[in-house]
């Protein structure tokens, strides 16, 4: 059935490369009485939902399944996209993270210019690589746990990119070619655990249940005009902590690439979290940490907004 499938996705390809272009949004969702996750594509601006596994059965239900697929499968999504279909009201549908369990979520320290000059910190010279679990992903209007464990949880608006297809010892000229499209992340971060519990190593501090919110959507790379010239933003209880332009970033989204799969191998589905500019809670004079009933909006232009309360 998967080959049938496959065949039936291979043969759209031709049509819809011949539909106009529109922006891409791809989304995960769940809205009863569907059974379980399905795939679905925003239909414009703060429009409803094209559920994309009731246009085409055959796609796979899960992102990272949809990505693995390749070119066969956005040929679908852009082919629903052209089509008059009916859509699902956002106010039925509840949003999942676009990527849920990847093989990896790979994490940047000190990416900004800007947040370097905030610690009175050198530009690194090569990328500072850390990881979050996957099992801290959660959707884009979930809620962010504050673990006992923690008395400093901080806020950290995110460019997160996401890879399409599988590679190795990848070039920064091929680099875009295994990128599938752009979403924002919330890179939520325990700092007593990252800079002074657990022999400084970051990864506890970095990896609690719910510390990763993306979304709200994957943007196609596509339809996004330039991923290093993006407003970048983040508001606690609607204040802005965080306001820069991800053209302050220090290694752009083709070097973190060639740089990460010098190590590991990328797969389809594995996000990048590409660092956070300046104004982050350990900074301020005194620290502001996150509590409960805080609510945290991290905003990217053309790539939407999420929005998170900490209870």
């Amino acid at each position: 059935m998967l080959v049938c499938g496959r065949r039936r996705l291979l043969n759209t390809l031709l049509q819809a490369q011949k539909q106009p272009h529109r922006d891409m949004r791809l989304v995960q969702f769940l809205a009863p009485p569907l059974a379980g996750p399905h795939l679905g594509l925003e239909s414009g601006s703060g429009g409803g939902i094209i559920d994309l596994n009731a246009f085409d059965p055959t796609l796979p239900t899960t992102m990272t399944q949809f990505l693995e697929l390749g070119e066969a499968t956005l040929a679908v999504a852009r082919r629903a996209l052209a089509t008059q279909l009916p859509v699902l009201p956002r106010s039925g549908v509840t949003f999942l993270a676009p990527v849920t369990r990847p093989d990896k979520v790979v994490c940047v320290g000190l990416n900004y210019v800007d947040h370097c000059k905030e610690q009175n910190v050198p530009v690194p010279k090569e990328p500072i690589i850390f990881s979050k679990f996957a099992s801290s992903i959660v959707g884009p209007y979930d809620e962010i746990l504050l673990p006992p464990e923690s008395q400093e949880v901080d806020w950290e608006v995110e460019l997160a990119v996401v890879i399409g297809k599988k590679g190795k010892h990848i070039q920064d000229t091929d680099a875009m070619a295994h990128v599938a499209g752009f979403t924002v992340a919330h890179d939520v971060s325990a700092r007593d655990w990252q800079v002074r519990r657990n022999g400084k190593q970051w990864l506890l501090g970095k990896t609690f249940d719910t510390f990763c919110p993306l979304g709200p959507a994957l943007v196609t790379k596509d339809s996004v005009a330039d991923p290093h010239n993006l407003k970048i933003c983040c508001r606690v209880n609607g204040e802005v902590m965080q306001s820069s332009n991800t053209n302050q970033m220090v290694f752009k989204t083709e070097q973190l690439i060639a740089w990460v799969s010098r190590f590991v191998t990328l797969y389809p589905g594995d996000v990048i979290l590409t660092g956070t500019p300046p104004g982050v809670g350990m900074f301020r004079k005194p620290p502001i940490f996150l509590k409960k009933g805080d609510e945290v909006q991290c905003e990217i232009e053309e790539l939407g907004v999420i929005v998170n309360k900490v209870v």
